[in-house]
């Protein structure tokens, strides 16, 4: 049965002009699982309870004349953020578990190209940062214990000051200020231009195109970098502290930093970091995906998801925190 006369690809080898039949659209789609679309998702997760299309909606209304109103729109507004922002993780890691292997020739290179720009292409930036971090922080904090005879401490404070929370704080901050706008931007114009409709009319499923390399990307990324970064600040805090003539040899400084180390430090590196990576991913995109926007709301909104992708770090930052003080 014929449905139309258009232009369509021939089983992926080349494209041909005539007659289509059922059997011949889609034969091989980008995604052979059964697709599930964010729009629908999240946007149906936000409506539930409030009977709301969108966030929008209050954002655009004209402001309250009480205060008790502002404080219930704003309180209104952070639920309706949350109930989205959890949506959107959920759908994404599900999408990243189920459809891991899937278009494998189309995922990999936008993943190493996310990676590219989440890293390699802000290690310039991060080994300026890290040696201003080793001047500013280190070497002051290495010449004040010297001075007060306290230097037995040095490997204990830059193990909690630059491992465990200067470091990955400031990684995932320069990350968040450097990617994480451009996802905004691209995502939202993309969105308000109707790129990503477009992708789900040709079968193609946005969150795995375009979400899940920025997440794993910015992941890697983040992780990396940090720990650059603090390679980076120990050495040249070092360099600082002996410039300052700090009666302490290069061994015993990172002697008494490795002693200060345990698997617990390494491990809880690790999951900061990917948490950082995943958690800004998530809010970035989903404040330029998740909602309907129209081209001049794009630069507010990435202001409202860097403010947002802060007090997410900072939250993380602090139940890593009670975790140390527990264990």
């Amino acid at each position: 049965m014929r449905i139309g006369w258009r232009i369509a690809p021939n089983s992926y080898t080349g494209w041909t002009r005539g007659p289509l039949r059922r059997d011949q659209v889609m034969k091989k789609p980008f995604d052979p699982a059964r697709r599930q679309f964010y729009a629908a998702d999240v946007r149906g997760n936000l409506a539930k309870a409030f009977e709301l299309a969108n966030t929008q909606v209050l954002r655009r209304a004209a402001l309250p004349k009480s205060y008790t109103d502002l404080l219930g729109r704003k309180l209104f507004l952070f639920l309706l953020t949350v109930q989205g922002l959890g949506a959107f993780a959920l759908i994404t890691l599900g999408v990243i578990l189920r459809k891991s292997g899937v278009a494998k020739n189309v995922i990999r290179p936008r993943i190493r190209q996310e990676i590219a720009r989440a890293g390699v292409a802000l290690l310039p930036m991060f080994f300026f940062v890290a040696l201003a971090l080793g001047f500013l922080v280190v070497g002051q904090t290495v010449s004040a214990l010297a001075k007060y005879g306290a230097i037995s401490y040095l490997g204990s404070t830059m193990v909690i000051v630059v491992v465990r929370e200067l470091g990955p704080l400031l990684a995932a901050f320069l990350v968040l200020a450097r990617v994480g706008t451009a996802n905004v931007i691209e995502l939202g114009t993309a969105r308000s231009l109707g790129e990503v409709e477009a992708l789900e009319a040709l079968g193609i499923d946005p969150v795995h195109y375009l979400i899940v390399p920025r997440v794993i990307g910015m992941a890697l990324g983040i992780f990396s970098l940090t720990i650059y970064l603090i390679i980076g600040a120990l050495a040249s805090g070092y360099l600082f502290a002996f410039l300052q003539d700090v009666p302490l040899t290069p061994g015993e400084y990172f002697q008494q930093i490795a002693e200060s180390l345990s698997w617990l430090d390494f491990a809880l590196l690790a999951l900061k970091t990917t948490a950082f990576g995943f958690f800004i991913a998530i809010v970035t995109c989903y404040h330029g995906l998740a909602q309907p926007l129209r081209l001049e709301e794009v630069s507010r909104v990435a202001v409202r998801a860097v403010t947002q992708g802060v007090s997410v770090c900072v939250l993380i930052d602090a139940l890593f925190i009670v975790f140390y003080l527990v264990a």
